[in-house]
């Protein structure tokens, strides 16, 4: 019982910590990343499809990013989402088969603002693992009559160091990416 709470703790507390180095992924540097446009919906045919399902995205240059549609009919839908980004600054260019995305020159006040964003972004993913715990250390004391106290006493050590792993972790993935932003 106690080994599949924390089993079931340690894999959520993993796919956190994946979706927090995936959502730092999203925020840009100076230079273009097709991963940057992963979380970008675009409104085809009345449904909300991910970017990646609807064209193909290539590094043409350092700040310039190819997105070729496999359908033609997507490409305002498209250039909508994207110039609708948030936080990106980029005006995409349509040339009626494909589309460039230039992104401009990161001022050192946009990297602030970057490393703020991902500040943000780090602490709910903190707050996300937080919660994972508490919800384990619930099922935890839901077994105390079952189990003794000792054993549960043991399992609460053992969740207190599995969260902290992954909050240091995810401080860690913080560190590089604040690291790669203020990077000139």
């Amino acid at each position: 019982m106690i080994a599949e709470v924390m089993a079931d703790a340690g894999t959520r507390m993993d796919r956190a910590v994946e979706a927090a180095k995936d959502d730092f992924a999203t925020v840009r540097t100076g230079r273009a990343n097709p991963q940057m446009f992963q979380k970008i919906l675009v409104d085809y045919y009345g449904t909300p499809t991910p970017l990646a399902q609807l064209a193909s995205l290539n590094n043409a240059e350092a700040r310039t990013l190819v997105v070729t549609p496999y359908d033609k009919t997507a490409l305002k839908g498209i250039e909508q989402a994207i110039r609708d980004m948030p936080n990106l600054g980029a005006n995409p260019t349509n040339d009626g088969n494909l589309i460039r995305v230039t992104l401009p020159e990161l001022t050192q006040e946009r990297r602030k603002e970057y490393v703020k964003i991902v500040r943000t972004k780090g602490e709910d993913a903190k707050v996300h693992v937080r919660g994972i715990r508490r919800k384990a250390k619930d099922d935890l004391d839901a077994l105390k009559s079952d189990i003794g106290e000792d054993e549960i006493a043991r399992a609460d050590k053992e969740l207190d160091s599995l969260t902290r792993a992954h909050v240091d972790a995810i401080d860690e993935a913080l560190k590089r990416k604040e690291a790669e932003l203020l990077e000139v």
